[in-house]
């Protein structure tokens, strides 16, 4: 009887035991759930400076690569295009993150401050440095909502191309024509990625008519979807005529396949692909004179014997001067058409040496920065973004400030990745750096190595307007800052008392 009643005291200190447990962890997965959008979340999304780690790449060893290798690009559309999503997957594809972040789960890496990631949106931009297939990449994650639209204004300023991201069911939307117009304004090369193919409602074709007749741009389609919807499978390469297919079993989407297009098991997509590259033949040879002498010289009896290559350069050439816009797709979100996106920037879009800068003619090789902008860190001060046109910049330096006409010392020279900087010893021309100890700069300012140097840019400018016969002062030329919007409304907030105000936060300047 006694051991009767000890098996029966044990047993129901187990039940209790696992009851107990049980309401506690339900209770911290409650707890956890409820201060999620409260609590800023934090990924160790980058190796720490000089370590590599054994599946995330490290900023080291891509400091400063041939400016030939470089693109300063940005990721522009409306609300909820997915312009987020699309820049957490390059990250991944990269190499640059270990998982795959979500907007929805606020664990993206652009998207770092904590009212972004309660509310799922971009507030502020957020700078990104990566490397793909020996490729140099600066990205920019832009806001879509027309409040933040002087975050779009600033970094298109110093760009040299752009994403465009497109909702594949809704095309053109509002603040598409917003930020196109921006781009126009700085004359940006860009490229089209319809997104969120698998959507239902969306259409390939209706996206590409909507580029055409709302933002009156030539499309170049080079790439046709495998389905659409629920049936998206794919895409198809039009300019080397081959299908990627993504694996279905892959929940990252690293593995894909590219197969040449056979007439056997693909003769209706092969016939599809073929029409859509004689089309795109046929509208690069009207843009471009020197493809069209190629076309109309050695393949002129049949289009489909054009090198892959030559229509490549072609394309690349019609983008620089913005006469057309490439066209591709794919859904960030099922991690489908993002690698192929990544090729075609480093394809079509241009390096830092193929975009004019008139006034870098007068420095002769001397720094020459634009700060694009200004951060405040509570324990750092202003963190300074420049955009490097000439020169070299490292640490400790000295420069001159033309707009305020001060000499400021640099601390520290970092290599920005969204929230997280690693240092580094020195940085070339055509980059983004992001500087310590700038403490007079403000958004739109000129850095130049001295005082001497901009006087003597300044004369060099002179003699050549005066040669062009331009009235213009000098100074003109080099002085390009960024053009602030009106503002809608004005706004002043305060604590009802010093007690509930809050502790100092990161803030845009």
């Amino acid at each position: 009887m006694f051991t009767k009643w000890r098996i029966f005291a044990v047993n129901h200190q187990r039940t209790f035991s696992v009851h107990l447990n049980t309401m506690c962890y339900c209770k911290i997965k409650a707890n956890l759930k409820r201060l999620k959008t409260q609590l800023p979340l934090t990924r160790n999304y980058s190796s720490a400076p000089g370590i590599v780690g054994s599946d995330v790449k490290s900023l080291h060893s891509i400091i400063n690569p041939p400016v030939a290798k470089i693109r300063n690009i940005g990721i522009m559309a409306h609300i909820d295009a997915g312009k987020t999503t699309t820049t957490e997957r390059i990250l991944y594809y990269s190499g640059y993150t270990r998982s795959l972040g979500d907007v929805d789960d606020g664990d993206t890496v652009t998207d770092f401050m904590a009212q972004e990631r309660e509310r799922g949106i971009t507030i502020q931009s957020a700078a990104v440095t990566l490397d793909w297939k020996g490729y140099r990449v600066n990205l920019i994650d832009t806001p879509g909502h027309v409040d933040f639209t002087l975050e779009v204004e600033r970094c298109l300023r110093v760009l040299d191309g752009a994403v465009a991201v497109f909702d594949a069911s809704a095309g053109v939307e509002a603040q598409t024509l917003t930020v196109w117009r921006q781009a126009d304004k700085h004359k940006i090369p860009r490229i089209c990625f319809l997104n969120k193919m698998d959507k239902t409602g969306a259409s390939f074709n209706y996206a590409v008519e909507s580029i055409r007749e709302k933002l009156k741009a030539k499309p170049l389609i080079l790439q046709l979807p495998i389905g659409e919807a629920r049936t998206f499978q794919g895409v198809v390469d039009v300019v080397n005529k081959e299908k990627l297919v993504w694996n279905s079993n892959s929940d990252d989407g690293k593995d894909f396949e590219r197969m040449p297009l056979s007439e056997a098991s693909d003769r209706e997509l092969l016939r599809e692909t073929i029409e859509a590259r004689n089309s795109l033949i046929e509208q690069v040879a009207d843009l471009d004179d020197e493809f069209a002498d190629l076309v109309l010289g050695e393949f002129s009896e049949n289009f489909d014997l054009v090198p892959a290559e030559k229509l490549q350069a072609a394309v690349h050439r019609v983008t620089l001067a913005q006469a057309a816009v490439p066209v591709l797709c794919g859904s960030a979100l099922k991690n489908k058409g993002v690698q192929p996106l990544l090729d075609a920037v480093t394809t079509y879009l241009p390096s830092p040496e193929e975009r004019e800068d008139r006034f870098l003619q007068w420095y002769k090789g001397d720094l020459c920065a634009l700060a694009f902008k200004v951060l405040h860190d509570k324990q750092r001060g202003p963190l300074v973004f420049l955009r490097i046109y000439s020169g070299t910049l490292t640490p400790q330096l000295a420069v001159h400030n033309i707009n305020r006409n001060c000499t400021e010392r640099m601390s520290r020279l970092l290599l920005p990745f969204a929230d997280q900087h690693v240092e580094i010893p020195s940085l070339t021309a055509g980059n983004i750096a992001l500087t310590v100890g700038l403490k007079q700069t403000a958004t739109g300012d000129t850095i130049v190595s001295s005082k001497a140097s901009a006087l003597a840019a300044a004369r060099r400018a002179g003699r050549g307007e005066r040669e062009h016969g331009k009235k213009r002062e000098a100074e003109s030329l080099l002085l390009a800052g960024v053009e602030v919007p009106e503002p809608v409304f004005f706004c002043t907030i305060e604590p009802p008392s010093v007690a509930k105000q809050p502790a100092p936060m990161n803030s845009d300047e």
